[in-house]
């Protein structure tokens, strides 16, 4: 589905920042004391404002302290859940005393220990949540001069505290110290190091500068508005440039509000509380709501008239948004009341899933990147988007397909001035995807005559039959995820001894809806089920991308931060995982 195409080359007009500490100093003189974040003190609590000027004179104050202890120049890394210390911790550190490196919280203790000790860290700064992991992946690393703790009252002789070298910092800026204040930023330099999730296998560090980051949020703003009063609550991970970029520098860029969520399972608490505007987030969280939705209608019965009621809202303006608003109260009212736009990202969704809730008067599209882009490739416009795709190419974005077959799919390539400078340390992996200044994705995908991109999968991930057929999985599992049946699903090509690879199913149930829906089913009975979704499913594909074989799962499938599946790394193939699988 198409929104107006009358904003089809609609820009929204943007200023013009060189670097994040010029995005900051301008944001703060523009919007001096509107609230940039809200934050709780206390679990729980209220959600406190914390203004642009406040924001900055904190980020100013940090910084110079950390200069005081010599950092000058130095790798520090940041670690820890969402949270106001750790924005201040990073912008601090990026924009006039060194690189800084954020870490992902949820990293085992070994991956962790590598990460740290590859990104030559001086000093980290990290919250008491992981305290005990981050000291013991450090303690080993020669070049350690600091710890900062976010949660420590005071410093002691193994760490220093967060807010006493804020207080620290203000003395030094009231004493006449501009060391931080007047630092020059080169635009072009690696200022943040960033290691990749690691979903296909050894995580590398991408080279980041401040243009690649407010390339990518001048940008964004292009297509995409922030007006005066927007909230939107940060739920991802803030190591992930997705969050990062999109959601804290865009807001921040122009004047909008950033709530911190206590937790995913506050999201609606938190939503309600801080009255959101605006959610970025992954698939997942969006399909969790949407099946909310729909268990509240069926729960009410008031699943034919919300069906009834969508079906009337898409023969009319999607864009009257108070009409939406009376005729689908009860969807807004579960979302705190004051929701107007869910932007997902970072993995494919369901058209469907975005279509409902465009009709429903909450305005959803999708865009598409990777953190070798900082990260955004392309983006639907706010008011001019498809479900089906994730948009045209970013303003000053160049996008091709190299070496496309005979349906125009081949690999999506781009160029820009959000492209990495290249993986840190490691000239070879660099030169495989940047190549003449174009960065070469590993994901495979077409573009339409009107300049939409359309993702079909991963390089890595297609499946090569012997008479070379190219197979998607990702197609293949977009089917079998509409059934309200299967939670989650993964598919392989399982080699054969001929040479030849079978299509093959991972399939994790959702039992909880089997057991409402179905009843109760044995072993015997739930191969037959799944069978015979799997032959519905196969009806509505070509022959040669047919599942012929498939496993119940009874664990969920490990994955990354953001929720994305671990494709390399999880067992879902190996022997190792006999002892959860049923095999059909």
């Amino acid at each position: 589905m198409s929104s107006n195409k009358k904003y089809r080359d609609s820009y929204y007009p943007v200023r013009t920042v060189t670097d994040l500490k010029d995005l900051i100093n301008s944001s703060a003189e523009l919007f001096s004391e509107r609230t940039a974040y809200l934050k709780k003190n206390t679990p729980g609590g209220r959600y406190m404002p914390v203004t642009y000027r406040q924001l900055k004179e904190d980020i100013d104050a940090f910084g110079t302290a950390l200069l005081d202890l010599g950092m000058k120049g130095k790798h520090i890394g940041v670690i820890g859940e969402t949270r106001y210390e750790w924005v201040v911790g990073h912008l601090g550190t990026s924009c006039g005393t060194g690189v800084v490196v954020p870490l992902d919280k949820e990293l085992p203790l070994s991956e962790l220990t590598n990460l740290c000790s590859r990104a030559d860290l001086s000093a980290v700064i990290y919250s008491g949540k992981v305290e005990k992991n981050i000291l013991k992946a450090i303690e080993n690393i020669d070049t350690m001069e600091y710890v900062i703790s976010m949660d420590a009252e005071k410093s002691d002789e193994d760490r220093l505290s967060f807010s006493e070298l804020l207080k620290k910092g203000r003395k030094l800026i009231a004493a006449g110290d501009r060391s931080f204040i007047d630092a020059g930023i080169d635009p072009d330099a690696m200022s943040i190091l960033l290691f990749t999730s690691g979903t296909t296998g050894l995580a590398k560090g991408v080279m980041l500068s401040h243009k690649n980051i407010v390339s990518n949020v001048m940008n964004m703003s292009m297509y995409v508005k922030v007006f005066e009063g927007d909230i939107s609550l940060s739920i991802l991970p803030i190591h992930h440039t997705y969050e990062f970029t999109c959601d804290h520098m865009t807001l921040l860029f122009q004047g909008g509000t950033i709530a911190l969520c206590e937790g995913l399972k506050y999201i609606v608490k938190n939503m309600e509380e801080c009255h959101a505007t605006i959610l970025i987030g992954v698939p997942l969280v969006f399909e969790m709501m949407n099946k909310k939705v729909w268990k509240q209608a069926e729960k009410t019965g008031k699943a034919a008239k919300l069906r009834k009621g969508i079906a009337l809202a898409r023969k009319l303006d999607r864009f009257n948004i108070k009409a939406m608003r009376k005729l689908f109260k009860d969807v807004h009212n579960a979302f705190g009341g004051h929701m107007r736009m869910f932007i997902s990202g970072a993995a494919a969704i369901d058209p469907e899933i975005m279509d409902n809730f465009n009709s429903m008067g909450i305005n959803m599209f999708q865009g598409y990147g990777m953190t070798e882009n900082s990260p955004i490739i392309a983006v639907n416009r706010d008011r001019y988007h498809d479900s089906s795709s994730v948009g045209p190419a970013m303003p000053h974005t160049e996008i091709r397909i190299d070496n496309p077959d005979e349906d125009g799919i081949g690999e999506i390539v781009t160029k820009n001035d959000s492209v990495m400078l290249g993986y840190y340390k490691n000239p070879e992996e660099t030169a495989k995807v940047l190549k003449n200044g174009w960065l070469y994705t590993g994901d495979y995908g077409y573009l339409d005559e009107r300049g939409f991109l359309f993702i079909t999968g991963r390089k890595k991930n297609v499946i090569v039959t012997k008479n070379g057929k190219n197979i998607f999985p990702e197609e293949v599992e977009y089917y079998l995820g509409k059934s309200q049946y299967i939670s989650e699903v993964v598919v392989e090509g399982a080699p054969q001894p001929d040479g030849e690879l079978i299509v093959t199913a991972h399939i994790v149930p959702d039992y909880e809806t089997i057991r409402e829906q179905v009843g109760e089913m044995d072993e015997s009975q739930l191969k037959k089920f799944f069978k015979k979704i799997i032959d519905d499913t196969n009806d509505q594909m070509s022959s040669y991308k047919r599942v012929k074989r498939f496993v119940i799962r009874d664990q969920e499938f490990e994955k990354t931060s953001t929720k994305k599946i671990k494709r390399f790394g999880t067992p879902f193939s190996s022997a190792g995982a006999e002892s959860m699988e049923k095999k059909f």
